[in-house]
């Protein structure tokens, strides 16, 4: 019964209201044949099928399963990338917090660094006059978790994944690094490491918060609307990469 709910839910709340109501005005105006009809139709097909979560699945997987993480990794310096912060919230030992991609990417961080205790790089700036400083908030919490304050390097000016990149190599060169690790979400990690490389630094990927199963299955929840947030990011990250060959 529950998932019968949360099944019609999917209809009875936007996006699937949306397109349930363009659908019932294509019905309404079937007759006329008209190129509005015709145009109202693509809308809600358009709509739908962008907002399903299989969509979003099928497009974000072949980012997400382009590198895996090893199991021994080497290298001389462990790299994060920021992925979200929030400003002024209460947290533990002060304030501000990672949002979810970024919390997940440091507590990946923690692990390697009790794995291998190498240095880490927080490369991850202040994107938006309302978000926090990621690079900063990340280093207070590495702390609090038990990390030495010496093992932390932070660059805190990027906003976007290109000067994560170029800020990075400016401490990489500094303090004589030569194989960082990179840790950064799955679905980012193609166009991290791309960046990376033009650049001529040879990182080793070490993805983590996946978004998907690595095994697809198909059952009725896969057609139901959704925010579609999982899409909006694959494609994201797709024009990204398009953009870094220009």
């Amino acid at each position: 019964m529950e998932y019968v709910i949360k099944f019609v839910y999917g209809f009875l709340l936007p996006p699937g209201l949306f397109v349930i109501l363009l659908v019932v005005i294509c019905s309404l105006l079937f007759r006329k044949k008209n190129l509005l009809v015709f145009l109202l139709g693509s809308v809600a097909l358009s709509m739908y099928v962008a907002f399903i979560p299989l969509t979003g699945i099928l497009l974000v997987h072949p980012l997400e399963y382009r590198y895996e993480p090893p199991a021994d990794p080497r290298g001389d310096v462990i790299v994060m990338l920021g992925g979200g912060a929030t400003l002024g919230t209460p947290d533990m030992n002060g304030s501000g917090q990672l949002s979810g991609n970024a919390a997940n990417r440091l507590l990946t961080v923690f692990r390697l660094y009790r794995q291998t205790h190498l240095p880490i790089i927080l490369s991850g700036g202040k994107v938006y006059p309302d978000s926090g400083v990621e690079a900063d908030i990340g280093r207070r919490q590495l702390i609090a978790l038990g990390v030495p304050r010496e093992k932390i390097l932070t660059e805190n000016k990027s906003i976007t994944t290109k000067t994560n990149a170029v800020n990075t190599k400016k401490l990489l060169t500094a303090h004589r690094y030569r194989h960082p690790i990179l840790v950064t979400s799955a679905f980012h990690m193609p166009r991290a490491v791309r960046l990376f490389r033009q650049l001529n630094i040879q990182v080793t990927p070490y993805p983590t918060d996946y978004l998907t199963s690595r095994k697809t299955v198909i059952y009725p929840g896969q057609f139901v609307p959704s925010n579609g947030g999982i899409t909006f990011t694959a494609l994201k990250e797709y024009v990204g990469m398009l953009a870094s060959y220009f």
